[in-house]
């Protein structure tokens, strides 16, 4: 052997010699510049990371009360069963009515406080079906997570057989 040493890397630099011979840094990065690939594989990871940041992180959701004169009915008191649960709409947002005693009902937003889903009626309690959350049907209370506050409560009334807003 003629006593020839590969040469070694650059500090901090990984080192692969090619076919030609040892690689030698280009000028791009001999100057510490991004070259493309890595740029673009930057880009990539900032985009990642707002996308989980904004699934994984974001705020619980208020939902707005619907805007209905008062005496608006929203459905027959028969409907709903005594110790039971129904799902209507009321000015295009989903409503949650429970009657947990004979002639004593309760009404809540059917939008989840946690992303803002449809939440669904089930015969004792309210679940949302995109993450889990269970609520308490006679109260809106959280049973279960991901969400953190109970449902919003709508003030309701009975009159001639109906619920109706108040």
């Amino acid at each position: 052997m003629s006593g020839h040493r590969p040469p070694k890397p650059a500090e901090g630099r990984p080192f692969a010699p090619s076919e030609d011979g040892p690689a030698a840094p280009t000028p791009a990065e001999d100057r510490g510049a991004l070259s493309r690939r890595a740029l673009l594989g930057s880009g990539a990871l900032a985009v990642g990371a707002v996308a989980l940041t904004a699934c994984a992180g974001g705020r619980a959701v208020t939902p707005p009360a619907p805007r209905v004169p008062r005496g608006t009915a929203i459905a027959a008191l028969s409907d709903i069963p005594v110790g039971g649960t129904l799902a209507t709409v009321l000015d295009g947002k989903p409503i949650l009515l429970s009657q947990p005693a004979a002639g004593t009902v309760v009404a809540f937003s059917g939008v989840c406080t946690h992303r803002g889903c449809t939440v669904d009626a089930m015969p004792a309690e309210f679940h949302c079906g995109c993450h889990g959350s269970r609520f308490e049907a006679s109260t809106g209370e959280v049973l279960q997570g991901p969400a953190e506050r109970p449902l919003a409560r709508i003030a309701v009334a009975i009159s001639g057989g109906n619920v109706v807003t108040t």
